[in-house]
């Protein structure tokens, strides 16, 4: 029998034998295994490839056409679409069935179908007016209860709870009545409306694939990227089947982005395969305690240094292998149940994905993992003194004298590679730098633990006798405090970058106007029009003061827009001067603002950005669409805003009209907050199509709340690998713990020597971890909050989160180690 086989063989009965130690290291091996592959195969599936998705685009349906809006000039590119908007409607007006037929060929047969919003009292719901009974629409919905609409007819999504027969009651319409249960293919959470007579209540924005009208069309011949530009010109974006089945373009990859993504990736095993070997490295040597006395009588029988070190070396991989097993299925198995799942809650889910390529990669990992967590007590076998074991003495595992200096090297080396990452585009050369910082202090962990051994004598004794232990079970102790500490330094790093940038795109966040400002404005329409949009606007909103703005117009009644631009925050913003009056001036301000009001009466420019004015004197840009620009340069004074990222300018009427332009009216502004549901943006298009409503509603977003999320991953690992270390300290020190005992020493001062073991543990590596990690995360801040040259960095603190990784943790890894079992067995003694 070879000596492999013998090590496999003797490996898995000591597996089996300690069932308890087994499981926790296939635990360790196989949890990132199984998180990862989740999450690989999670996206994999969620992900809906354009050909995934072609049913549900195009039905049976060979083109799916959708119609700009009058004045958008449309240009595709086979990486999706792009388009701008015209002026003021000099294209060609929209075609007509006719004409888009005739476009597409003789044999063209046209379904049209109109997307938007139905209003169900204050609540808008995603509408599709289309006839589901024609069998172009076969496969974008499938019918699941009742049966396919008609006219005065819808059927709904499950998501709505409507059952057949239940009355729709649409805002301002008829009731509409259902009469079946429709699913989306890959969007069980979606909420929408589907008839072929709908009252869509009318919208301003165009997006081609979610909102305005259009035909579905069954063509003679294909429709490829040759027939794009000519349908485009027709104001048609285009969505067809040839071109996504046999497209054969494929995006060209930045050689810089390349290399930046294969660095990550390396960062990234690195730090897994680090985290997981120092986690699962206590079990392992857990295991070589408790056979060091069996392996000592195969040494004694003539067993090779290298036979031993197959032995422990085949722990790994009886135990790693079927750990990545287990853990590669139930990841892929996670991730695909759990993709509609989610889909649910939001989002889509395609058919269940597997990307084999990285979820082979990652279950090699893991049984890499596995050996490499085996390596060091393999060692450690290997070069055990078979007397001293056998004797039933305690070998001793004399320090590396290199390590500290590698440690101190590879620190030092890290932190300047963090220097000069941290000036680079993009974060992964921060934490790629990082790495080097942490392989240096998990050289430097045993040094440490021999550093803070020092001051245990003026410990209590419980917490002394724990800290003396664990100096002298170095090898035991510093791999349990790296991992802590690479988990701590990690999650402290990402926790100080993504709260830096949320806290930098908080303060990058202006608006020309104070928040709770109602604005209404059109494009180019008459003054007739105009008097019945303003009287229309002062009969719904009764007793609301509106406040006048101008636009400026030169001798050919050409529109001009006056602009100028700052920097806020460091990003270069464009902002638009508004013109008006003193009213409009209280609005900006929030209040009467003597000296802006007296200098906007004078004829000067009332300004909010400090950085624009030079000299007293604001930079002006007079730029149309339809005529050549003009530069403007006016004295200005500075006055205070009513919010602090409020910024913009207010011009009086009689400095533009100085500098040649005419005024006329063409917007209104208010303080008011509209109600939920409300009808004015609705109303005032009866007036004009051209309006449009905003109301400045502030800063919305709030912090990632997925930065909790890594507090939970690091609880796991914390206090799981500082409770595996506690149990290999309990096992060491039982001869002590039995000794004291026998002294006299109660049950709580034994659970102290333990939770003691935990503190001491969980306590070192998060402070180590704290340092390292904010070094990397003030570093990480500058690539996440920088916008250019000369913008300075956004460095914020989370200092709750912080609070909780570093205190808390070890706080509640010592309390679960202190209500562990202590009472000591009865211990065998040497002579």
């Amino acid at each position: 029998m070879s000596a492999v086989r013998v090590a496999l063989r003797v490996a898995r009965r000591s597996a089996w034998r300690s069932r308890g130690r087994s499981a926790l290291i296939m635990v360790m091996i196989g949890l990132p295994v199984l998180v990862i592959t989740a999450l690989l195969t999670l996206a994999e599936t969620m992900q809906v490839t354009p050909r995934e998705g072609l049913v549900a685009t195009l039905g049976t349906a060979d083109v799916h056409l959708s119609q700009a809006p009058e004045g958008t000039v449309l240009q595709q590119d086979p990486t999706g679409g792009n388009w701008s908007t015209g002026d003021d409607g000099a294209t060609a007006p929209r075609p007509g069935a006719a004409e888009v037929a005739a476009l597409l060929g003789p044999g063209t047969r046209l379904l049209p179908f109109n997307t938007g919003m139905l209003r169900l009292g204050t609540e808008p719901v995603d509408a599709l007016e289309t006839d589901l009974r024609d069998p172009l629409t076969r496969g974008m919905l499938t019918l699941s209860e009742g049966r396919l609409p008609s006219a005065r007819e819808v059927a709904v999504t499950p998501a709505l709870g409507l059952r057949p027969g239940d009355l729709l009651r649409p805002s301002g319409a008829a009731p509409l009545t259902v009469v079946g249960v429709v699913e989306h293919p890959h969007q069980p959470s979606l909420r929408k409306v589907v008839g072929p007579d709908l009252p869509l209540a009318p919208d301003e924005l165009w997006s081609p694939r979610e909102y305005g009208d259009g035909w579905l069309a069954d063509t003679a011949k294909p429709v490829s990227w040759t027939d794009v530009p000519a349908l485009n010109a027709a104001g048609l974006f285009v969505t067809s089947r040839t071109m996504i089945t046999d497209s054969s373009w494929s995006p060209v990859r930045d050689p810089a982005a390349t290399v930046q993504y294969t660095v990550g990736i390396g960062a990234m095993v690195i730090m897994v395969v680090l985290v997981t070997v120092l986690l699962a490295g206590p079990a392992f040597a857990v295991g070589l305690r408790r056979r060091r006395r069996e392996l000592a009588e195969i040494a004694a029988q003539g067993g090779s240094a290298g036979q031993l070190r197959t032995i422990v070396l085949a722990d790994g991989l009886v135990l790693g292998a079927p750990a990545t097993l287990v853990a590669t299925a139930l990841g892929i198995a996670a991730g695909v149940l759990g993709a509609p799942v989610l889909a649910r809650w939001g989002g889509q889910a395609g058919p269940p994905g597997v990307p084999w390529p990285p979820v082979l990669c990652v279950a090699a990992l893991g049984l890499l993992t596995g050996l490499v967590a085996a390596l060091v007590p393999a060692v450690q076998a290997a070069r055990q003194n078979t007397a001293t074991v056998l004797a039933g003495r305690a070998p001793t595992a004399p320090d590396r004298r290199g390590w500290p200096l590698l440690g101190a090297t590879l620190v030092l080396a890290g932190l300047g590679a963090t220097v000069v990452a941290r000036r680079q585009p993009g974060s992964v050369w921060v934490l790629s730098s990082a790495v080097l910082v942490l392989l240096g202090l998990v050289a430097l962990t045993p040094w440490l633990v021999r550093q803070t051994g020092r001051p245990a004598a003026r410990l209590r004794l419980p917490l002394r006798v724990a800290v003396r232990d664990a100096v002298r079970h170095r090898s035991r102790t510093a791999s349990a405090v790296a991992a802590v500490m690479a988990v701590t330094a990690t999650v402290v790093a990402v926790g100080i970058g993504t709260h830096s940038e949320y806290m930098d795109r908080r303060n990058a966040y202006t608006s020309a106007r104070p928040a709770g400002m109602l604005a209404i404005w059109a494009g180019t329409i008459n003054d007739a029009t105009w008097k019945k949009l303003r009287a229309e606007a002062a009969r719904q909103l009764p007793g609301v003061p509106l406040a006048t703005g101008y636009q400026a117009r030169n001798a050919d009644n050409r529109r001009y827009a006056l602009r100028y631009t700052v920097r806020w925050n460091g990003i270069r913003t464009r902002r638009t001067a508004a013109i008006g009056d003193q009213a409009l001036l209280r609005l900006l301000q929030g209040r009467h603002d003597p000296r802006a009001a007296a200098a906007l009466a004078s004829g000067k420019a009332v300004v909010f950005d400090a950085a624009a004015l030079r000299n007293g004197r604001l930079a002006l840009r007079a730029s149309s669409t339809s005529g050549p620009p003009r530069r403007l340069e006016v004295p200005a004074v500075l006055a205070t805003p009513a919010d602090e990222h409020q910024g913009g300018a207010l011009l009086p009427r009689a400095l533009v009209e100085q500098a040649g332009f005419s005024t006329t009216e063409s917007q209104l502004y208010a303080m008011h907050l509209l109600p939920a549901g409300s009808r004015l943006w609705r109303d005032l298009h009866k007036v004009t199509p051209r309006v449009t409503v905003a109301s400045e509603e502030g800063y919305r977003n709030t912090p990632d709340p997925g930065l909790w999320g890594w507090l939970v991953g690091a609880l796991v690992l914390v206090v799981g690998g500082t409770l595996a270390a506690t149990r290999l300290a309990a096992a060491d020190t039982r001869p002590e713990r039995a000794t004291m005992a026998a002294i006299g020493a109660p049950p709580g001062t034994l659970r102290m020597v333990v939770a003691g073991q935990a503190l001491y543990i969980s306590g070192l590596g998060a402070l180590v971890g704290l340092v390292a990690g904010a070094v990397t995360g003030v570093a990480l801040s500058r690539p996440m909050t920088t916008h250019g040259a000369g913008d300075p960095a956004t460095i914020a603190v989370p200092w709750p989160f912080v609070v909780a990784v570093v205190v808390g943790l070890p706080v509640l890894a010592t309390a679960a180690a202190l209500i562990t079992r202590t009472r000591p067995p009865l211990a065998r003694r040497p002579l």
